[in-house]
């Protein structure tokens, strides 16, 4: 069932693909054939200029997680064998200090709603009962409604194509690369190791997604990737982790 059906999201997806292309149309004398792609971006930064506090919270949870991490190994190794009174002791730790151990997914949470919106726009070819205009805007040559997989599927592969995902798969991948190596998160001593694994390949997770997303979509998220390693750059400069 197509969720952008029911009537409420379906004005959302209606409002959302007017705003996009009035914001192509305006972008135009500027980018030409690439006007909607650029105007992909110009949503993508306005959107991460607008979860900038989002961001800073997340620096000062990270923070405060790292300069807590001795107290919860002393929960741990006094409560490990009561995994009940352990996980009441740590959530009031975490209460007290006035964070939480999922704060650092508050970004990837807030930015899902428009993620999924810019790939529910470019994968709808009628919207509002019209045909969808901007599904004739590419980058490159390449029509952003266009995906990985869909081309695969329905034999449209060509160098162009391949080129231009691969490429932001590639961005992706290695800004999560790059995020792995400079940003190593706090560790949590009461975290499972399976979990602490999953941290560690999530980055790459988007990069999976960028390659069956429509091109618009791998578009925001490239961007929205490079954008979070700079952000978070600085932040740590701004909130260190103590040693």
């Amino acid at each position: 069932m197509d969720l952008f059906t029911l009537p409420p999201l379906a004005l959302l997806l209606d409002l959302a693909t007017r705003a996009l292309l009035a914001l192509t149309t305006l972008l135009d004398p500027l980018a030409g054939t690439a006007a909607a792609a650029l105007a992909v971006v110009v949503v993508t930064l306005a959107a991460r200029l607008a979860l900038i506090p989002v961001g800073v919270s997340q620096a000062r949870a990270e923070q405060t997680r790292a300069r807590l991490a001795p107290r919860l190994r002393a929960l741990r190794e006094r409560w490990g064998r009561t995994p009940e009174r352990l996980q009441r002791e740590t959530m009031r730790l975490y209460r007290d200090e006035g964070t939480s151990p999922l704060a650092g997914c508050l970004p990837v949470l807030a930015q899902a709603p428009v993620v999924g919106l810019l790939y529910a726009v470019f994968l709808h070819p009628t919207v509002g009962g019209q045909a969808n205009p901007l599904l004739a805007h590419e980058l490159l040559g390449v029509p952003l409604g266009r995906s990985l997989i869909g081309a695969l599927s329905t034999g449209t592969t060509d160098a162009a194509t391949l080129a231009v995902i691969g490429t932001l798969v590639a961005v992706v991948a290695l800004v999560a690369e790059a995020t792995r190596r400079l940003l190593r998160p706090a560790s949590d001593p009461t975290a499972p190791a399976w979990m602490t694994g999953m941290v560690g390949t999530l980055h790459f997770t988007t990069a999976v997604v960028a390659a069956f997303v429509p091109v618009a979509a791998a578009l925001y998220l490239a961007v929205t990737t490079v954008w979070t390693l700079a952000q978070r750059l600085l932040l740590r400069r701004r909130y260190p982790l103590p040693s």
